[in-house]
């Protein structure tokens, strides 16, 4: 008679449950051999190469993620700006744009970008020196300028195009005012002289107020004009050439030997030195003879003076700065007109020699 084991004693699938309870595990063999006791001999270590090669992947990897999003979010702000001159703290949705293509330009200029990422960049529209993109700027404005004025001699205040390119030019003819890098530097000088040879005139020893009307009186007498007919209140772009005109045939001998060179060949020729006469003094019940004729005399001096400087007539406010102190000259010459008539023939010659009009005969 066969008596069962205890095993048979229980179902199949409580046996088996029980079995497993105890077997070592296939699936978790560090597991099995923990429970059990038994020790085995540890695995080889990993190839250090693979290991290596394995982190590069996983940097590469991410690396070349991140450029796509990059890439993406460049081509986004593209899109809708229609240029990829995006300011530093600019942010495309969550992405760091303005940061990342900065990041991109220090990599091109340290030659570290592949050619295909640069070529892919630049058919996007990016700009790697931004500071020569903003001198392009200032040189259409500057263009733009020479066009409608003919010189590159702007006042500092000057604008045109919605740029201060007055204030521009001023910047950059002081020292280093092209940037610090002499390559750059000279290619950005040779850009302005290709406009006007003159652009920086201090180079040759004079100032831009003086360029600029020597500018506009050469426009005006290759436009037909005379110099005879240039006199004070002459315009050109709101400057009195005329003005300046007889100033410089005034101190035509402080000029230098260029700018006398110049003006010289415009026909421009040093002004005749005009000296006052001394007039007789007239009689007065008022005043005695020899003190007329000293006022009158110094207030003549002080208007010569003005007219040999200025090249015109005083306002009624001016004051004059002679060497033994200040004349009103300006409220001198009013009375002499309002006295017309009282003035001798002498002292009517004197004033009208000197262009005072309601003295001439």
């Amino acid at each position: 008679m066969n008596v069962p084991s205890k095993c048979s004693q229980f179902p199949r699938k409580t046996r088996n449950a029980s079995y497993n309870r105890h077997r070592p595990s296939a699936r978790h063999p560090r597991r099995a051999r923990r429970r059990t006791g038994c020790c085995s001999a540890s695995p080889p270590p990993r190839d250090p190469a693979l290991i290596a090669k394995w982190i590069s992947y996983q940097v590469f990897n991410t690396e070349r993620q991140d450029w796509r999003r990059g890439i993406e979010a460049a081509f986004r702000y593209r899109e809708r700006e229609g240029n990829l001159q995006v300011p530093y703290d600019h942010t495309e949705g969550p992405y760091p744009l303005g940061r990342w293509l900065s990041d991109q330009r220090r990599a091109f200029r340290a030659g570290t970008m592949t050619g295909e990422r640069a070529t892919e960049l630049e058919d996007l529209g990016i700009v790697w020196d931004t500071a020569d993109a903003a001198f392009e700027t200032n040189l259409a404005a500057a263009r733009a300028y020479h066009q409608l004025h003919g010189t590159l001699a702007a006042p500092r205040g000057a604008a045109i195009l919605d740029v201060q390119v007055g204030q521009w030019l001023t910047n950059v003819r002081r020292p280093s005012g092209l940037g610090k890098d002499q390559g750059r530097a000279r290619w950005r000088a040779q850009e302005l002289a290709a406009l006007d040879p003159d652009w920086n005139p201090r180079e040759n020893g004079w100032t831009v107020d003086w360029q600029r009307h020597y500018a506009y009186l050469t426009q005006l007498l290759d436009e037909g004009g005379r110099l005879k007919a240039i006199t004070v209140g002459v315009t050109r772009h709101g400057e009195d050439i005329g003005r300046w005109l007889a100033t410089q045939r005034r101190d035509f001998c402080r000029l230098n030997a260029e700018q006398q060179a110049r003006l010289g060949a415009l026909g421009v020729t040093p002004a005749r030195v005009v000296r006052a006469r001394q007039a007789p003094a007239k009689k007065s019940t008022t005043t005695t003879p020899g003190r007329g004729a000293e006022a009158f005399h110094k207030g003549l001096t002080a208007l010569t003076q003005y007219i040999q400087r200025e090249g015109g007539m005083p306002g009624r406010a001016h004051v004059e700065q002679l060497p033994d102190g200040p004349h009103r000259t300006g409220v001198w010459l009013a009375n002499q007109r309002q006295r017309r008539d009282r003035l001798d023939t002498g002292q009517l010659a004197a004033l009208a020699e000197l262009g005072v009009d309601w003295a001439a005969p």
